[in-house]
């Protein structure tokens, strides 16, 4: 169905945002979210100037955006900084798991059905399996570290989002384009305020736009046109799909072979989705 593809497209985009931020973990985490998400604000611009109407929504819902864009990347990064990238970004995609355990609780007329269960379940136990390969490998820095606590955190932010985006009126995909040009000021006020500055190299610029137009920019597009047309139960399981990428793409950036433990976790998330996408 259409809105899978949709899906999939931001699953794709989101693939290699764990990856751009390992390469730019020297830049400090509220200007990586500002710089960001200001570049994908710009894929707005079109549909705003065709109809400017496209940013006029309840403040409310310009609340929800902000707490969804701001705070997912956010902790997103700062986990990236404080704890093993591979294990914390599996950490991170527990959100999939999050969106079919919490839909029943934030969505009226969802039913959490027992195959739902299952591939959550078996989801979680695959991030699981990562956190405790970590702890025994010297691979893995040392096992338990704080950092997977942001990890967490950001995850339940992104499922809580998007599943309360569908709570709230209706309103154009163009506004996500405003959700991020807020969360982005926001995020360089913060940067001002609590972070040194520093000075960006063109290569750092470089990867900043293709975040930027990416995985902070086109998937936020994806996925809300996802979210409006698809099951939110569906779409939060094939998302478990997304480490499989992600994951290729730490190990390749940051030159760790790949280790039983990552392995077994990503077979066991793959799992998740088949059975998850099964589900009606």
């Amino acid at each position: 169905m259409p809105a899978n593809l949709y899906a999939l497209g931001a699953i794709a985009l989101w693939a290699t945002l764990a990856a751009l931020g390992v390469s730019l973990r020297h830049i400090p985490p509220f200007l990586l979210t500002g710089i960001g998400l200001l570049t994908g604000s710009l894929l707005a611009l079109p549909f705003v100037l065709r109809d400017q109407r496209a940013w006029k929504i309840p403040a409310t819902t310009l609340a929800l955006g902000v707490y969804g864009l701001f705070g997912f990347h956010l902790l997103l990064f700062i986990a990236l900084r404080h704890a093993p990238p591979v294990e914390a970004n599996l950490v991170n995609y527990l959100w999939p798991l999050f969106m079919v355990v919490l839909a029943p609780l934030l969505l009226v007329g969802v039913r959490l059905r027992g195959m739902h269960v299952v591939a959550a379940l078996l989801g979680f136990a695959g991030a699981a399996v990562a956190i405790l390969g970590a702890s025994q490998s010297a691979a893995g820095q040392g096992g338990w570290s704080w950092g997977y606590l942001p990890a967490l955190g950001s995850a339940l932010i992104w499922a809580s989002y998007s599943l309360l985006s569908q709570r709230v009126a209706a309103f154009p995909t163009a506004a996500i384009g405003l959700f991020s040009l807020v969360s982005g000021l926001l995020s360089l006020l913060c940067h001002w305020a609590l972070e040194p500055s520093v000075l960006l190299s063109s290569h750092d610029w470089l990867l900043l736009t293709l975040m930027g137009l990416g995985p902070l920019g086109a998937a936020f597009f994806l996925w809300d046109k996802a979210l409006k047309g698809g099951d939110a139960r569906q779409i939060g399981i094939l998302s478990y799909l997304t480490p499989l990428g992600s994951t290729a793409l730490l190990l390749l950036v940051s030159g760790r072979a790949l280790s039983w433990s990552i392995g077994l976790a990503a077979l066991m998330i793959m799992g998740a989705a088949v059975l998850g996408t099964r589900a009606r």
